[in-house]
């Protein structure tokens, strides 16, 4: 799973420079407020709240932002009027893709998914195609750092019960089960350990590997499809080498 995880925090650090532009805010706050909705305002008891609030605040998001999105999502604000859908397709290679929207037009948004995926040589398949390759995981990104080597960190993961430790770049990449997501970062904080970033994401139980022609498709779809302003993640199943990874992230 290296090349997916390789991307993974590629994806983190164009979020953060996306962030400085402020382009982020709005979706990020969306996605609290349908959290908000779904599993109620108190984080401490929705994982998933509590996942966007903490990828948020990495993301210099405001607390009157946040406060504002989670009020929309209970009802306390009027505008909380957002539709969850989820679309599922191939890209180049039959890579499976799932891609998560947040909308007030579903019309549109089908529309412009669809359209994402025809341009990209892709194909919009039905729903359950490949949603059944993804699971729901705890991602948490640490920096690298000479005072807390990969002996330390990953007895602090495996005793919250995470499932493994990697180092990609300058980032080690933490995964872990959902109900297991808070105690690592509880662990992580009790060793004086600040995560660059953690959130619950989807993650592919098999992968695709690619060469460098497919991968180019496949990113380029992929980005496209997070270009769209109603879509708020996108999940892919390829294993791209670094090498190749690095060289068509930069383009």
């Amino acid at each position: 799973m290296s090349g997916h995880s390789k991307w993974h925090s590629i994806k983190h650090k164009k979020g953060r420079e996306d962030a400085k532009r402020g382009q982020l805010f709005s979706k990020l706050s969306q996605k609290i407020m349908v959290a908000a909705r779904e599993g109620g305002g108190n984080p401490d008891s929705n994982p998933t709240l509590a996942s966007a609030i903490e990828t948020a605040r990495g993301y210099s998001v405001p607390m009157d932002n946040i406060k504002r999105a989670i009020a929309k999502g209970t009802g306390e604000l009027v505008g909380g009027g957002l539709e969850s859908l989820s679309f599922e397709g191939y890209g180049e290679g039959g890579v499976a893709i799932l891609v998560e929207v947040l909308t007030d037009n579903r019309n549109r948004a089908t529309s412009d998914v669809r359209r994402a995926f025809t341009r990209a040589g892709g194909n919009l398949g039905e729903a359950g195609c490949v949603s059944w390759i993804f699971e729901k995981k705890g991602v948490v990104l640490v920096r690298k750092d000479p005072e807390h080597d990969e002996d330390e960190l990953l007895n602090i993961a495996l005793e919250a019960g995470a499932d493994d430790l990697k180092g990609e770049g300058e980032y080690w990449e933490i995964v872990c089960d959902v109900e297991h997501f808070r105690g690592v970062k509880e662990n992580l904080a009790a060793a004086g350990i600040e995560p660059e970033s953690s959130e619950l994401t989807m993650f592919p139980k098999t992968m695709v590997p690619l060469d460098r022609d497919k991968a180019k498709k496949v990113l380029r779809l992929v980005e496209a499809l997070e270009d769209l302003d109603d879509v708020h993640d996108v999940y892919a199943n390829f294993d791209i080498p670094d090498e190749v990874l690095e060289e068509v992230a930069s383009l």
